[in-house]
């Protein structure tokens, strides 16, 4: 039976559900800004992870909801938001370069993970993990687009706060980073977590890292003092 921690994802849901309309109403208003596109979409992916953990917890295992929690969670919870810090820190022609073979991996691992035979006896009524397919390398993708995604998402956050670690005009930045590396950092720890089978951890992590990276994203789109850089390519990720 469900317990407390299962229901977590719903509270990260509805977080998702207001969070990725701000971000692309700040993408509307700054066209053309592929980087807020590609974080809005990673906070929509993020949402739509929960969500299939939400629908898992109130009613049960289901094998639809399965494919694209994998999908959504394990393939595209982090790699959008990297992109678009890739989308920043590089010219767009590389940038554009980056998101298609990225793309062509993404696009390679969920169909092995929509081909794969499920093994039914591995299938836990209220509980989600991808040791139910017998495809085992389908789970080889996962850890590879993760890597790519903390390298860019969590090491773009840390390389900015960095930056602007001295700069009393940009503290906003420095602050905002520290929390945008901390709650990327977390659902890698979950995700770690789900491939030991402890997927309860994943819900945890989810929640805490989503309130982090929101409050980094209100401390970034604050007004700096005067003098504070605009949003450039330095910033990384100042949304």
């Amino acid at each position: 039976m469900p317990t407390f921690v299962h229901y977590i994802p719903i509270a990260t849901t509805i977080l998702c559900a207001f969070f990725a309309p701000v971000v692309f109403r700040r993408w509307q208003h700054r066209k053309p800004a592929p980087h807020l596109f590609w974080w809005g979409l990673g906070i929509a992916m993020y949402g739509v992870g929960t969500f299939t953990e939400s629908f898992t917890t109130l009613f049960g295992w289901n094998e639809f909801v399965f494919r694209s929690w994998y999908i959504s969670g394990a393939l595209l919870g982090g790699a959008p938001l990297a992109q678009g810090t890739v989308y920043l820190m590089y010219s767009r022609r590389i940038a554009n370069r980056m998101t298609m073979a990225l793309m062509v991996v993404i696009t390679v691992a969920a169909a092995v993970v929509i081909l794969s035979p499920i093994d039914a006896s591995a299938v836990e009524a209220h509980r989600l993990t991808g040791r139910v397919m017998e495809w085992r390398g389908a789970r080889l993708f996962s850890p590879f687009i993760n890597t790519y995604a903390a390298i860019f998402l969590i090491g773009g956050a840390v390389a900015s706060a960095w930056r602007f670690r001295k700069d009393p005009s940009a503290r906003h930045r420095f602050i905002g980073n520290c929390y945008v590396a901390l709650g990327a950092l977390l659902p890698g720890i979950g995700g770690a977590a789900t491939r030991m089978g402890h997927t309860e951890v994943l819900y945890v992590m989810e929640l805490i890292g989503i309130i982090l990276i929101w409050i980094g994203y209100t401390y970034n789109v604050r007004p700096g003092a005067r003098g504070a850089p605009r949003e450039t390519v330095a910033t990384a990720t100042g949304f």
